[in-house]
């Protein structure tokens, strides 16, 4: 990936400072209650969501364990239709390709279609240097923009604002970007939405360039999807004469047919929705319909690396659907922005970690964001199983070893602060290794039990900040059993 966002602590410092936001929190807990609420009851009006779900991860699994021969067919057929196919192996070829793909129309600006990929590599940043501006289409990440923020949700990355900081944002900020906003605008939501619509029109109206990714990707026939809730995309994607698509190579599926079980549970799972508003699909070019150049590039930025690992590759099936942030306890608290990545709550928290590495001070703190409650296992549409995937990559965290970054073996040392953990599961073993050393030591810790203190010391304090650790029995298990066995008559 493009790198974490500058000068973003380790995520126990980020949350603890973001705890203590009470609008955050407020704004985060209506929110994410809210979106929910409504999920749980679309699904549950589909009595076959479980086969569904089962779908969704059989297809996943099949096309990653077959990912060259499906990329392969993609070209193809994106070719054959007109498009052109640009391999990106990481986020600095991916903003160089778009960049002088853009420089060659001549023009200045482009319009985007919310795309995460994009956010991942920092395209707009990009842009910026090269001395094009990009302007987001999208309501909640135009709010992101003008307010000089970082989005913190995948579905609604201006979650942790609120109405009238919304309204204070556009008053302020949109005369620097195009046209104003009413000097009387005011905080309804219908007031906001006109306003937002007036300042993107002239934008979308003059537009030669787009800049997309796409939900989904079809092998078999070249078509790309993207599923919106707006109308802002059918806008980028159909009047700019020039449209740039940047899509993780994840995204792929294989068959047309194969969307008749996304188009199911994508909508339902993200904006608790039976049909998505706007679901636009595109193959190729066609003289007089939409535009007449299409670029696909596809990102790679660690995913092959990912792809590698059998436990940590489930990630890669993850659709963008943010049902996991809405049910999470610590997301909920948190927000979006103490994650460190374009990527926030638990498929966050086991993505950036394996897309960036856990050299960095943040990726090795964020398989730790979690209580494993597994919430998350049991809302995701392609059954991703979340917790065991951060209890996998918590264990590379804590012993460090080689890993492989970039097409390049790399040894990466052990976390800082895990040094009292490794010692002490290394002294467990070597206790349970052996029973009668075991036996002596129940027995010692029982008669020693009133001396045993209530909180952990040195770096096992902070576990005992919140909890008390539990008493020690008056005898081990092995004793009350044989003097059971004793005590009662044969």
């Amino acid at each position: 990936m493009s790198g974490t966002y500058l000068g973003m602590p380790a995520f126990p410092a980020a949350a603890r400072q973001a705890v203590r936001d009470d609008v955050l929190r407020a704004n985060l807990r209506h929110a994410t209650h809210t979106i929910r609420d409504k999920r749980a009851r679309a699904v549950a009006e589909l009595e076959d969501w479980d086969r569904l779900r089962a779908a969704g991860k059989a297809i996943k699994d099949h096309t990653l364990r077959h990912l060259d021969h499906y990329l392969l067919r993609l070209e193809e057929s994106v070719t054959a239709a007109g498009g052109t196919v640009h391999w990106a192996a990481d986020a600095d070829e991916a903003n160089r390709i778009v960049t002088d793909l853009v420089r060659a129309t001549g023009e200045r600006e482009v319009v985007k279609v919310k795309s995460m990929a994009t956010q991942e590599i920092g395209l707009n940043e990009a842009l910026e240097e090269a001395g094009i501006a990009a302007y987001e289409t999208d309501l909640a990440e135009l709010i992101v923009q003008l307010g000089h923020d970082r989005p913190s949700h995948i579905l609604v990355p201006a979650i942790h604002r609120n109405r009238g900081e919304i309204r204070d944002i556009f008053r302020t900020e949109m005369g620097e970007w195009g046209r104003p906003a009413p000097e009387d605008l005011g905080d309804d939501p219908r007031e906001l939405a006109e306003a937002a619509r007036l300042h993107l029109r002239e934008k979308f109206l003059r537009a030669e360039v787009a800049v997309s990714g796409a939900n989904f990707m079809v092998a078999e026939t070249g078509t790309m999807v993207v599923f919106e809730s707006e109308g802002n995309g059918r806008m980028c994607l159909t009047l700019p004469k020039t449209l740039i698509s940047v899509v993780g190579i994840e995204k792929v599926v294989p068959t047309f047919r194969d969307l008749e079980v996304f188009l199911q549970t994508l909508p339902r799972s993200s904006t608790a929705e039976r049909m998505n508003p706007y679901t636009t699909m595109w193959t190729g070019t066609e003289d007089g319909d939409g535009p007449s150049v299409f670029h696909l590039v596809l990102l790679d930025n660690g995913r092959t690396d990912t792809l590698a690992d059998e436990t940590g590759r489930q990630a890669l099936r993850c659709i963008r659907c943010s049902a996991c942030l809405n049910v999470c306890p610590v997301y909920e608290r948190a927000g979006g922005h103490a994650y460190g990545s374009v990527y926030p709550g638990p498929i966050g928290a086991i993505l950036s970690p394996q897309l960036r590495g856990t050299g960095s001070e943040i990726d090795a703190t964020l398989p730790y964001a979690s209580t494993l409650c597994g919430a998350c296992y049991e809302v995701c549409p392609v059954a991703i199983d979340i917790p065991e995937v951060l209890v996998h990559l918590r264990e590379r965290v804590a012993q460090g070893g080689p890993v492989t970054r970039e097409g390049v073996r790399v040894t990466i040392r052990p976390a800082h602060g895990h040094t009292a953990e490794r010692a002490a599961m290394r002294a467990a073993r070597l206790l349970l290794d052996r029973p009668a050393a075991l036996r002596a030591g129940e027995r010692l810790l029982a008669r020693a039990r009133r001396l045993a203190p209530r909180r952990l010391p040195g770096p096992g304090r902070a576990w005992t900040d919140t909890r008390e650790l539990p008493s020690i029995p008056a005898e081990s298990f092995r004793d009350w059993w044989a003097n059971r066995e004793r005590e009662t008559p044969q």
